[in-house]
């Protein structure tokens, strides 16, 4: 019987595939990795430095924070969303007061009231600021109110609060009315002449609070809540936060 002679060559191919595992599929690509979440307002840049998710009662919400374009700020800016409302509201003005100093945080709305505002600074401390302002909408702004008034349970000192639009009493909340006969942090509280009753509210609120230190605003126009920075309310709620809670140099 005629033996076949597998040539050198040919011998030495079989082996080396033999050790390879014989597999011609190519390997697995990585799955790419996932966008940041710009929830449908922030820019990629933005979404890449600072999408993030808040810790909250039940669950965790989308969030954004941004710390001071000079890094390491130690002062923080709470922004709360009003109902229906979200980070996105306030996403104009996030820049102006990252390049002014501020770390700032916002999170999509959630219902949460002073509990939630209470997680916003908790985020804020964790990554490094010492002190914050809280700049809330309607019922972010009574939330506000009210996580001020309640001190002892903040995570880090409320040097000033910014109400824009509250409300007396919010949905699900002991109210507004309620915070300003406690609360002695530095308010500014503001309304549009034409919004319904909020101009009434505003008044009410400003003149029961007890805190030494408050202001009331009232601008022309009918717009509610986080809208009164482009009508010409935000030169004021800097000016007011430059007093009394100046960011950090």
């Amino acid at each position: 019987m005629k033996r076949f002679a597998m040539p050198a060559a040919g011998l030495a191919a079989v082996l080396l595939l033999a050790a390879t595992g014989c597999s011609s599929d190519p390997k697995p690509e990585a799955a790419p990795a996932a966008k940041a979440d710009t929830f449908g307002c922030l820019t990629a840049e933005q979404a890449t430095a600072g999408s993030t998710r808040l810790p909250v009662e039940g669950g965790d919400v989308g969030a954004y924070y941004q710390d001071s374009d000079a890094g390491k700020a130690t002062v923080g800016v709470v922004f709360a969303p009003q109902a229906g409302g979200s980070l996105c509201d306030w996403q104009p003005h996030y820049a102006e007061f990252t390049a002014a100093g501020y770390a700032v945080v916002g999170w999509m709305v959630n219902g949460g009231g002073a509990s939630d505002v209470r997680a916003a600074i908790g985020l804020l401390k964790s990554k490094g600021v010492t002190s914050v302002a809280l700049v809330g909408a309607s019922d972010g702004a009574s939330a506000s109110l009210e996580a001020a008034a309640d001190q002892a349970t903040a995570p880090l000192p409320i040097k000033a609060v910014v109400s824009l639009s509250s409300p007396e009493t919010a949905r699900g909340a002991s109210g507004a009315t309620k915070a300003v006969l406690t609360g002695i942090v530095p308010t500014f509280f503001a309304a549009e002449e034409g919004d319904g009753r909020y101009p009434e509210f505003a008044k009410g609120l400003h003149d029961t609070a007890v805190a030494p230190v408050k202001q009331l605003k009232t601008y022309p126009g009918s717009n509610h809540g986080y809208l009164l920075l482009n009508d010409g309310a935000l030169p004021d709620v800097r000016a007011f936060l430059t007093a009394h809670a100046p960011a950090s140099s």
